[in-house]
This record gives C-alpha cells, structure tokens and sequence, in this order.
C-alpha cells in the first residue's frame, strides 16, 4: 500500500473528522451503492425480458426461414428441397403457405392468420410447450384433417374440442372470380376443419390457426407455390450458419432469416431501451457522487494544515492529489461494492422465489424474468470509477494548491 493511499484511509476512519463531513461521505456511499444496485438490477430484468422473448420466439418461430424477395409466394419442388436439404446443418425443412383468412364457427366470424404446415411440423419441435388442450395433430387415424388454434380464437368463437359436430370453417377469397357481391358464398373457396388442440403462446400469437398445408394452399389456389420454408437446424449448428449457407445456395431470389433476423426489431428496441436506462442511471449515479465532491472539499479545508506539513516534509503536488483522490476513491468503492453485491443479491433472490410478479394473469411467467451478465456488472463497475474520478479531481486539485500556497 502506498503512501497516499495510508493517509487516505487514515483520513476517512479518522474519528476527529467534523461529524457533518462524515455524514456527507456516508450519503455520498449510499447514493452510489443505491445507484449502482439499481443498474444491476435494471441492466438485469432487461437482459431477462431478451430472454424470455428468445424463448417466445423459439416456441412459434423456426431456427431458419426462407422466404421469396419479391411477392408473397414461390414456386416449390423436388430440386428446391433437395437443395436446401443438402446445406449443412439442415435437419427439417417445412413447407408453409400463411395468410389471412376468415374464420366461421357456429354464428360466430373473426379474421385470423391461417397457417398451412405440411407433416414435418409435427417434428419441429415448435408448440410442443404451448399445447394446452388436445394435441399435436393435423390428421387423424382415418385422415381428418385437424386444426391447431390459439387459444385467443378459440375464446373468441368459443370453440369447443369436444363439439364433434359443428367444424370450424375458413374462408378465402377466390382468385379470378367475377362475383362483385363479396357477401356471396360463391366469392370464397371453404375449408371445413376439427379442432385438435389448442395453444397459448403471447397474445401476439393469439390470431394463428394452423392446418395442413395441401388443404391451406388449395384453400388460397396456391397450388405448388409455398409462403415459405421453415428450417430447423441441427443441434450442433446455429442458426446464423445455416441461414449463410442457405444465402450461398439459393442466390438472390430468397431471403433467409434466422429466429433473431425475424424479430430483429423488437430484440433492437429492447437493446436501445437498455441502453438509455443505462445512460440515466448513470445521471443518477453522478448526481450521487456529487456528494463526493463536497465531502472531499470540506476535507480539503479542514486539513490544510496537514497538507501545508506534508509539503514541508518533501511531499509534492502530485502526491497531494492522490490523497485525496483515494480519498473519494475509498467512499465511491465502498459504496460501488455495497452496490454490487446487493444488485447481485436481488437478482439471484428473484430469480430463485420470484418475488415481484409480473401482475399479468396471461403471461408466460409468473415473475420479472432476470439474467446477470458479468459484462454488465463490469461496464456498473467501470462507469462508478469514471465518475469517481471526475468528482474527486477538482477538489484533490485544488486541495494540492492551496497546501502549496500556505507552505509557502
């Protein structure tokens, strides 16, 4: 341990320092362990929402996703598949055709977002959590064609899986038809499907029905061409390198996404909110510390007489500094570490007994998800010593000249 670093300690446990001098030290050390156990705690819950909407979007959404440039559809074959098949790190590939439709059941109608998924889907992997009621099936044992629905339509039609007798109807608007009464029966192709079982997910999936997809395409006149094709991938390749080598195999005419690609905009918006949380959170930090500032500036006054005998004893501008940069380093490290590790704490208690709830009955969790990344921890860490240093400089500054000016 240096010398600077003696004096100081000596300095803060001192029990002839002023009282009111060690009161603001105090709460200059709870201001910055309250602020830094907050960005922990923030940095944290914002890192579980990342998460937990990964998990989201891995329960509906495929590790990979080819989809056309230009227009909705394209054209799938034989040597289609067996290219995408023969890239690397492909395991399933699904053919889809997806659009909207209109819904019938009983006297009720809604629109939904009608999902054609040919029998692979089965082994996807996807839904498999989400099921709630029935199961996982497109066909039965005699070839009845099943839907699968979200449980929003099925709250909305109030459709019943034990109903054997009134089918769920969908209906798409024929293609080339000149009827001009859209209110017609004629104006719309029909498909007449069983409830097989029902999901939940998030209400952003609420509108899906998925049914098997020689049924959808005839349904929407789509024949050969697919909306799409789901990927999934091996266990031992991640999605970003399979989506690279699909790029390379299929040219210009496709676009592939991987699960993050797909839903890159909300996973930025959550990275950009945590970001500026993280900005404000430093504001409040720093005007925490200011409290360093004034506790180090009063020290200052109050010892000018040891400074003045330090620089009759050889001591130099320089070590003056450190002293009382040490000083502030010592209330802003004590209160850093406090912080830290209360952070810590609190993250480990929520995540191991859930103590704040989320307060919404739907949710996929009962509690405020959090993930403690040790980047974030040490980014808590780095920008606590930066603005130690900015609020201690000044006055470790000008406690080196004025102990120059009385030495003098």
């Amino acid at each position: 341990m240096n010398l600077s670093s003696r004096i100081a300690i000596r300095y803060f446990f001192s029990r002839n320092k002023r009282s009111f001098i060690s009161l603001i030290a105090r709460i200059a050390m709870a201001g910055v362990a309250v602020g830094t156990m907050a960005m922990v705690v923030v940095l944290s819950v914002f890192n579980g929402m990342e998460d937990l909407n990964r998990k989201i979007f891995k329960t509906f959404d495929a590790d990979v996703k080819v989809l056309p440039r230009e227009g909705k559809r394209f054209e799938v074959n034989s040597a289609l598949i067996s290219k995408v098949k023969a890239v690397h790190g492909v395991k399933l590939v699904t053919e889809v055709v997806e659009d909207n439709a209109l819904a019938r059941y009983g006297n009720q109608q809604i629109i939904v977002r009608l999902k054609g998924v040919d029998s692979t889907f089965e082994h996807q992997g996807q839904l498999d959590t989400a099921i709630i009621e029935g199961s996982l099936r497109l066909h039965g044992p005699n070839g009845t064609p099943y839907a699968i629905i979200a449980d929003g339509i099925r709250n909305a039609l109030s459709i019943s899986i034990e109903d054997i007798i009134t089918p769920l109807e969908l209906l798409y608007p024929r293609t080339g038809s000149k009827t001009l009464n859209i209110t017609s029966a004629e104006a719309f192709n029909q498909l007449l499907l069983r409830p097989g079982g029902f999901f939940y997910i998030e209400t952003r999936y609420d509108d899906y029905v998925i049914a098997p997809v020689e049924l959808v395409a005839s349904l929407m006149q789509y024949g050969t061409q697919r909306s799409a094709l789901e990927i999934r991938v091996a266990p031992d390749v991640t999605g970003e390198d399979v989506s690279a080598g699909l790029s390379s195999a299929l040219g210009a005419e496709f676009v592939v996404k991987d699960r993050d690609s797909l839903n890159a905009d909300l996973l930025r918006a959550i990275r950009m909110e945590k970001l500026f949380v993280a900005v404000t959170l430093s504001f409040i930090i720093l005007v925490a510390a200011i409290n360093i500032f004034f506790s180090l500036s009063m020290l200052a006054i109050e010892k000018k007489g040891d400074v003045a005998m330090l620089y009759a004893l050889g001591a130099t501008p320089g070590l003056i500094r450190m002293i009382f940069l040490s000083e502030g380093a010592i209330v802003a490290f004590s209160g850093a570490v406090t912080g830290l590790a209360g952070g810590v704490l609190l993250c480990w208690l929520q995540a191991r007994y859930g103590m704040v709830s989320m307060g919404m009955a739907t949710s996929l969790v009962d509690a405020y998800p959090v993930k403690l990344e040790w980047r974030d921890i040490l980014g808590t860490g780095i920008i606590v010593v930066i603005i130690t240093i900015i609020v201690s400089y000044i006055p470790a500054r000008r406690a080196a000249k004025a102990g120059q000016v009385l030495s003098v």
